[in-house]
């Protein structure tokens, strides 16, 4: 569902992403095209028990954030390990060497949102505006 100032996507439940994702990652489900995004990139993420990524990477521009919300893992960054767990929030800079498992017993769960370090000008208190309106809802 479109409108012209909101985007719509259904992805289903976390738990069924790994058999249901055509992105060219498993596990993954990348909302920037699928949605419209136009200042970041938001991926829904699901390393099976045992998984890892069996790489280090980078990113020349992009801080991460990522949001655990299901399972226990353990992230590295820089050489430095610890757990994540559901409710655990990590912020990668560009340079972090990051990689990622899942050394718990079930599915861990996340998403990354990804946007351009040091670009963030306004937020929650300096750019959101409240509008003179009562809100109604449709029954």
């Amino acid at each position: 569902m479109n409108g012209t100032n909101f985007s719509v996507v259904e992805t289903g439940s976390f738990s069924s992403l790994l058999s249901t994702t055509k992105d060219p990652i498993p596990g993954k489900y990348f909302l920037k095209d699928r949605l419209g995004l136009t200042g970041m990139e938001v991926s829904l993420n699901q390393l099976p028990e045992g998984g890892s990524i069996p790489f280090y990477h980078t990113h020349r521009e992009n801080e991460e954030l990522y949001l655990f919300i299901g399972g226990r893992g353990q992230f590295q960054v820089d050489g430095q390990v610890f757990d994540v767990t559901e409710g655990t929030a990590v912020r990668v800079s560009p340079k972090g060497e990051r990689t990622l498992r899942n050394n718990g017993t079930s599915d861990l769960y996340f998403i990354v949102i990804q946007v351009q370090a040091g670009s963030l000008c306004q937020w929650v208190e300096t750019d959101g505006v409240i509008i003179d309106k009562h809100v109604t809802w449709q029954e």
